[in-house]
Parts: C-alpha cells; structure tokens; sequence
C-alpha cells in the first residue's frame, strides 16, 4: 500500500484524507491518505516522519499549522514558489531529492477569483490577519494580482519580517505593517476592500472565537475570505454577513490546493469535481 498524509498539530478537524481518498480511489489509485499528528513537545517524531519520504516509506506529505515553516530545513530542495513564500504544504521526492513546494499560493488564488467576484477584478487593499505561514501564501498570491496588502498580527515584528522575505524591498510601499487589535485597524477601514483570515482563531474546536476585534466595524463593501473551513460558517464569517457583506470560507481553497498536490504525487489530473462533490459542494 502507497501512504500519503498530512502531518500537523492538531489534525482531526482535516478533510484531508476525505478528499484525496476519493480522489485517488476516483482514478483506480489503491493509495493511501492518513493524517500524521505530531505534538511539537516531541520533535524527534517530526523529523522522522519526514525521513519516511526520504526513504519511500511514504509517498508524500502535505503540511499544515504549525509546521509550514519548521520542515524546510529537514528538505533538501524548495521550488521557486516555496522559496519566495518561506513555506511549505507539499513534500515529495524527485531524483533522490525531498523538494518541498507550496500549493496554498494558487489554490488560494484560484478560489478567490472564483468567488469573490466584481470586487476582485480591481485589486485594491487588502488586509490579512496573520502572519504565519498560510499568510505568506495569501499574500505571495495578493501581490501577485497587484494587490497593496496591510498585514496585521498580534506580533508585528513577524509581520515586518514576513514582509521583508516576501517582497524583498525595506522601502516598498505594497504592504504595510500593524498590529492586529482596533486602535491600529481603524485608520485603515475605509480603504480596505478585501479582509482575509489567516489565522486559526475560530477554527474546531474554539468555533466561539474571531480574530476580527469585536468593537471594530468592517469595512464598507468589503469581501471576507476565511481560511478556516471547519466550522463552515466560523464566528467571523458569521460576523461579516451581519454586517451586509460577502463572506466565505476555505473550503474551496482547500480542494484548490489538495488537487495540486494530488498532480504531483501522482502524476494524474486531479478529479476536481469528485473533490468537490465528496465536500458538499457542487461545481
């Protein structure tokens, strides 16, 4: 049996191993997808589970929070993309090589495109709350699409950071920099047409919480993308379509991204409509 997984901290929430499953049933594949959940108070596991790649024990791996960033030194290659982000959700081997590669970028985007509709065709400012490493995925796309982007995280030294490896110019003006709370969000709402969650705040099992702060008005018209898809409707989602506006949730990047490494493991189209279909949603 082949085995692909995902390795995280926690897991359980995932439709991971739903959707590839299907997926790679769908193509008379008899593979295997598990979730790998590794607790960061034992790193000795994280690293041998990266060597299973290494050594074909495992045929792949996809990665999720908290190790985005921590597994690039177990790698010995990184893509153009994974470089340029500073992260990774993608590992596999070619040429005795373990490469690890970042999928959320144009899976993000893709989605995005497809559901934000007339607000996205006129990049303007967009605001990213988060600065790990689904955010540098975002906002790699964002700038990417002539985006101006306003990074705002609890920890503003990591968001300058995050900038700074991202855009790779001190005195460039497409992003800028505060810290995620009211007093430093208010100035910025009017401009802002585009708000994106990256963070886990909100995410199974604390579904009570937003990263939105809670006296602060959204900005007027803006579209809210929430990475988060479990719970489907989260906290802030919820908050956002109270206020009147678009709001939506992961879900679709999440199958954006899992049918791009599909392709690499694999070799093979993804089936996208049977990755839809087996997450609810009809295409």
């Amino acid at each position: 049996m082949i085995r692909l997984g995902l390795l995280g901290w926690p897991v359980s929430h995932s439709l991971s191993p739903k959707l590839q499953n299907a997926a790679l049933n769908s193509v008379g594949l008899k593979w295997e997808y598990q979730l790998f959940p590794i607790d960061p108070a034992q790193p000795e596991k994280f690293g041998e589970l990266i060597n299973k790649v290494r050594i074909g024990d495992l045929a792949g791996l996809n990665v999720t929070i908290p190790y985005k960033q921590a597994v690039i030194p177990y790698l010995d290659e990184l893509t153009a993309t994974a470089r340029r982000i500073g992260a990774v959700n993608t590992i596999y081997m070619r040429e005795g090589c373990l490469i690890g590669h970042n999928t959320d970028a144009p899976g993000f985007q893709s989605d995005l495109l497809n559901k934000g509709g007339k607000i996205i065709n006129i990049p303007r400012v967009a605001m990213v709350l988060g600065a790990g490493g689904s955010a540098r995925a975002v906002i790699y796309a964002l700038l990417g699409m002539s985006w101006k982007v306003i990074i705002a995280a609890r920890k503003l030294d990591q968001a300058r950071n995050l900038s700074l490896s991202i855009v790779q110019d001190p005195n460039t003006d497409k992003t800028e920099c505060i810290t995620l709370d009211s007093e430093s969000l208010l100035p910025y709402i009017h401009q802002v047409n585009l708000v994106i969650n990256t963070t886990p705040v909100g995410m199974y099992p604390k579904v009570e919480s937003s990263p939105w702060p809670e006296s602060l008005l959204f900005p007027v018209d803006a579209f809210v993308y929430d990475l988060i898809y479990n719970p489907s409707k989260t906290l802030l989602v919820e908050q956002a379509q109270k206020a009147g506006l678009s709001a939506v949730n992961g879900l679709g990047m999440l199958v954006e991204q899992a049918s791009l490494a599909f392709e690499i493991w694999t070799g093979k189209p993804a089936p996208r409509e049977v990755m839809y279909s087996v997450v609810g949603i009809v295409k």
